[in-house]
């Protein structure tokens, strides 16, 4: 018994002398730690002392600690930055749908302001602006070396002003110039419409009307349709939307999915994560669904791509996303400011980041470029010609008048589904995917 104390004792001095050794180096390294974060804020100290003392001219030092700020966080990554009390007040007005502006998510790449998407019916969408254009200059003054909320500075104004913003554009071999004249932008989170037997959802942004627009555009579109028996599918289109509230993406990707994991969100810190789970009812009764994206997709629409494409309740029709997989948290801070701060990474179902990878289509289908009105197509130049327009052709009496009405209508239809593919080549494809979806079982 002796043997066995003196033997503990000793593990346990050993053990002390262990953890002193081990400890000892750790706690000069954080004390060295401290000393130099001290050293480095005393430099700040110093500077700013400076320049308050022997800048050119006098600078306002609210300004100063300001622009610090803002510079600290925009090193970070390009979505993290400090908000004045004005800018904070903006972001507020977005998200409830109704703001001044251009109409134009933007983002920064080289240097450059880079457009994530226009939004839709906006000055910016109006003028011509399509997403991935480089913005160059505003009003003649160069971006290049601005930070980004700066450059969205210069392009702010009073409603009716007018900006000309000069353009970078793939394709294109020289910049151009777009005049836009500058609105109140009420963006309507939802437009819902029917083509032939297909019920459109046209998502344009993640605000807090999304899902209560969806809701209720989705059963007016039923209803006139006289039920969901007479629904083929529904196609959720998230082209150019550049994002928004991840609450309303939970919301938006709950409304197609009975069961299983929505997104799940991954910070530096346990308490940061969270997982996102669905809950019974589909708003479209298990029909088809096919989504549409491109490269102006973003964030929330990534997040309502992956999760129903993950969980195959969707077909992916389109161009690879943007690749947004970060969220940002806004947090509030003294004076009315706030500071909006990078704090996790979102994962879909599968467990797949898309930061910088974008969502990739099942099906990858582009968008034909623009053609311009006055050259006209091939198909419709040329005159068409049948047999019913020959001279002494032989009458169909072998079909009754609502038997003809009937063919006359399908052919009326194939032929709009035509000129639909003219005006959004991506979306008659969409559609046409749910006619074969719909051919290959009940309706």
């Amino acid at each position: 018994m002796r043997k066995f104390a003196i033997a503990a004792v000793g593990g346990a001095l050993a053990g002390v002398l262990l953890t002193t050794q081990v400890a000892g180096p750790l706690i000069a390294q954080e004390n060295n730690a401290k000393a130099s974060v001290y050293e480095q804020l005393d430099l700040f100290g110093d500077i700013f002392e400076r320049i308050r003392a022997q800048y050119v001219s006098e600078v306002d030092p609210k300004d100063l600690i300001e622009a610090a700020i803002d510079g600290m966080l925009t090193s970070l990554d390009p979505h993290s930055s400090y908000l004045s009390a004005n800018d904070a007040a903006d972001m507020r007005v977005q998200t409830r749908g109704e703001f001044g502006g251009l109409g134009i998510e933007v983002t920064q790449e080289e240097g450059f302001v880079k457009v994530v998407a226009p939004m839709d019916g906006t000055p910016a969408d109006t003028a011509g602006v399509l997403s991935g254009d480089f913005i160059t200059h505003v009003d003649g003054q160069s971006v290049l070396g601005l930070t980004l909320d700066a450059a969205v500075e210069l392009m702010r104004g009073p409603v009716g002003s007018e900006i000309i913003i000069t353009v970078a554009r793939e394709g294109t071999a020289e910049p151009f110039d777009i005049s836009i004249i500058r609105d109140t932008i009420k963006l309507t989170a939802v437009r819902t419409r029917t083509e032939g037997k297909s019920v459109i959802l046209r998502i344009s942004t993640f605000n807090d009307q999304t899902y209560p627009n969806l809701e209720e555009g989705l059963k007016k579109q039923v209803e006139e349709a006289g039920g969901i028996d007479n629904i083929n599918g529904f196609v959720v289109d998230l082209r150019n939307n550049p994002g928004g509230l991840l609450t309303q993406a939970i919301r938006v990707s709950d409304a197609f999915l009975e069961t299983g994991e929505i997104v799940s969100t991954r910070g530096r810190n346990t308490a940061d994560s969270d997982r996102y789970n669905a809950t019974a009812g589909d708003l479209a009764e298990g029909k088809p669904l096919v989504v549409l994206i491109n490269g102006g997709s973003a964030s929330a629409s990534e997040i309502v791509a992956g999760a129903l494409q993950d969980h195959r309740r969707a077909i992916v029709i389109g161009t690879k996303s943007f690749g947004k997989g970060s969220v940002q948290t806004v947090m509030p801070l003294r004076g009315e400011g706030a500071m909006r701060l990078t704090t996790a990474r979102y994962y879909t179902p599968s467990g797949r980041s898309i930061q910088s990878l974008g969502v990739s289509p099942d099906i990858v289908v582009a968008q034909p470029p623009r053609r311009d009105d006055e050259e006209p197509a091939e198909e419709t130049s040329a005159i068409r010609r049948s047999e019913a327009d020959l001279r002494g052709a032989i009458s169909n009496d072998s079909v009754s008048e609502d038997e003809r009405a009937i063919i006359l209508e399908e052919q009326q239809k194939a032929e709009d589904a035509a000129k639909l593919r003219d005006e959004d080549y991506q979306l008659a494809y969409a559609i046409d995917i749910l006619k074969g979806l719909s051919a290959l079982g009940p309706n």
